[in-house]
């Protein structure tokens, strides 16, 4: 019964992934595009962690966490280059 449920949830991330990439691709604005990516990383971390229960190995978490730090650092990076046109900030002194 749970193997069924965890496939079944697998098989819905997986959607849900696809539904976010076509956003993703047709988005009419760069903040929807942004909000995409951030759906995908975050449904992608919940997809390997149900395999990871599935597989019954934590091999998957350290996977989990680096797609964690990665995907919250381009979402921050996305956000910051709408908003200001740069991601770094360069002070000129001279």
């Amino acid at each position: 019964m749970i193997q069924t449920m965890l496939a079944i949830s697998v098989v819905l991330f997986a959607i849900t992934i696809a539904i976010a990439v076509l956003r993703l691709i047709i988005g009419p604005s760069m903040p929807d595009r942004v909000i995409a990516m951030d759906v995908v990383g975050v449904n992608l971390i919940a997809m390997i962690g149900v395999v990871s229960v599935v597989y019954g190995t934590k091999a998957y978490l350290e996977v989990i966490l680096i797609l964690g730090i990665l995907s919250f650092i381009s979402t921050i990076a996305f956000s910051k280059y709408i908003e200001r046109g740069v991601i770094v900030e360069r002070k000129r002194d001279r």
